[in-house]
């Protein structure tokens, strides 16, 4: 439970600063060419909200008297509001937040309001190009904030890595990837003509856009010519993974009142058979204790996951002994991490932090659009996610660096799904935008509504299959 809640709250905490930056490059442009915002909320507020207030600060800031924030009889505004006053606000349900921009058709507009006359605060009344940037707004401090986050993680951690030649383990792969020509204890040195200085997850991307892998294996340099039909998200569900960092096996460390102290092991001790498989390294250990639970079902009886749990294992080739895993099918020990001693450490002053953060962002940018070209196989719809999914992919322990760079990662994300030409996203109000301005015609009120809704029907639609995906993973599907 600890480690959901600490989860949850990571999430919480990084979407809530994301939504509120997105929100506020809109705010941003829309006061800058004096249109009117008449809300600022993080969250929605549907019939009721748990905060709110009403400001002019905006208008202080430049020097100016507040507006008062006048209404009529009927509780509507009085022109003499004109285009400065904004509720700021927390609404109740927490997925996402918005700024509402007087005269702008999406989801939050006043149908009464638009009847009206237009005024000359409103998005409506503002020239193709203002209003443009006003809905780019949004994207563009997604990315500034990626980049920021990069380049400050950059500075204070500094940029962690082992060179590839002191990988001596190499790397573990699947059968498929044998099939394609690679062998356990290769060490990737060149992806294509690009040379790898060290090992990282996003080469299995790289690699799956390759024509060619150059290894070395024993001393000597071999090239392996890739399949043309290689697929990453192949590669990263298979179980054991295409490729990963090979992991000698030996006992570091032993729980206490664990199956694996109940066992007699010690550290230093290797096991070298489990149920009477071999068991060459750590990669193919953990390997076998995840089949041992993917074989027991929702209709497994306790008796069944006992008898899954009882396992037979040789320690250092000689001493056979049995235990009963835990429920989780953990032995409970820690296996000795290689190459700690071989961590290089390249340093960042602030201002060489600047390019190499906006480089790195760059790079997550053109990993992830890389990645798009799979979100319309059935493969790849199974694999969207939702807040769940979302959340698993922070650790459940707090770490800092572990933390901003997750929230980096998902400012550039949320920066381009938003971009996507797709009415409702600020990409589909950008692409009317465009259309004014090279055609100098403006689409319909009608148009322009009719294409609000069909976006919506399209996001609606995409948040059911990802939170369906998360349900049904949950429980095993």
């Amino acid at each position: 439970m600890e480690t959901v809640l600490i989860k949850a709250f990571q999430l919480i905490i990084a979407l809530s600063l994301l939504i509120v930056l997105h929100e506020g490059g809109h705010f941003l442009f829309a006061k800058l060419f004096k249109t009117r915002v008449e809300k600022f909320y993080l969250f929605f507020d549907y019939k009721f909200h748990l905060f709110s207030t009403y400001s002019n600060w905006f208008r202080k800031l430049r020097g100016k008297a507040p507006v008062p924030h006048r209404k009529d009889k009927n509780g509507k505004e009085l022109d003499e509001y004109e285009y400065d006053g904004t509720e700021y606000g927390i609404g109740w349900i927490p997925l996402g937040g918005y700024v509402k921009i007087s005269g702008m058709i999406d989801e939050s507009m006043d149908k009464e309001q638009m009847a009206l006359p237009p005024k000359p605060w409103e998005f409506r009344t503002k020239p193709a190009w203002q209003r443009l940037l006003i809905m780019l707004g949004g994207i563009i401090m997604n990315f500034l904030t990626a980049f920021f986050i990069y380049s400050m993680v950059l500075f204070y951690w500094g940029e962690q890595y082992v060179k590839s030649e002191d990988m001596v383990y190499g790397l573990k792969f699947s059968e498929a990837a044998k099939k394609d020509g690679f062998r356990d204890g290769d060490i990737v040195i060149k992806i294509d003509d690009d040379k790898i200085e060290s090992w990282e997850a996003k080469y299995l991307q790289n690699i799956s856009n390759a024509k060619t892998v150059t290894v070395l294996r024993a001393g000597k340099e071999v090239v392996i010519n890739l399949p043309e039909d290689m697929n990453l998200i192949d590669m990263l569900q298979q179980e054991p993974r295409y490729a990963s960092i090979l992991l000698p096996m030996e006992v570091d460390s032993v729980m206490p009142s664990s199956p694996a102290e109940k066992a007699g092991l010690k550290k230093g001790d290797k096991i070298t058979s489990l149920n009477g498989n071999i068991i060459a390294d750590f990669n193919d250990f953990h390997t076998q204790l995840l089949m041992l639970q993917d074989m027991l079902t929702d209709e497994s009886s306790h008796a069944d996951s006992l008898k899954q749990r009882s396992v037979t294992m040789v320690i250092n080739g000689t001493d056979t002994v049995k235990a009963v895993l835990t429920p989780e099918f953990t032995l409970g020990f820690a296996n000795k991490t290689p190459y700690l001693d071989k961590i290089s450490t390249r340093e960042y002053g602030l201002l060489e932090s600047f390019p190499a953060g906006i480089k790195l962002g760059y790079e997550t940018l053109a990993s992830y659009v890389d990645q798009m070209k799979y979100l319309f196989t059935p493969k790849g719809a199974r694999s969207v996610g939702g807040f769940i999914g979302i959340g698993n992919i922070f650790p459940d322990v707090w770490d800092w660096q572990r933390f901003w760079l997750l929230t980096a990662f998902l400012s550039v994300a949320l920066g381009f799904m938003n971009v996507l030409p797709i009415p409702a996203l600020d990409g589909g109000h950008a692409v009317f935008a465009i259309y004014e301005i090279v055609t100098r015609r403006k689409p319909s009120e009608k148009v322009l509504e009719k294409a609000q809704y069909i976006g919506m029907i399209l996001l609606i639609g995409l948040m059911i299959l990802a939170q369906a995906n998360d349900i049904l993973r949950l429980f095993g599907l």
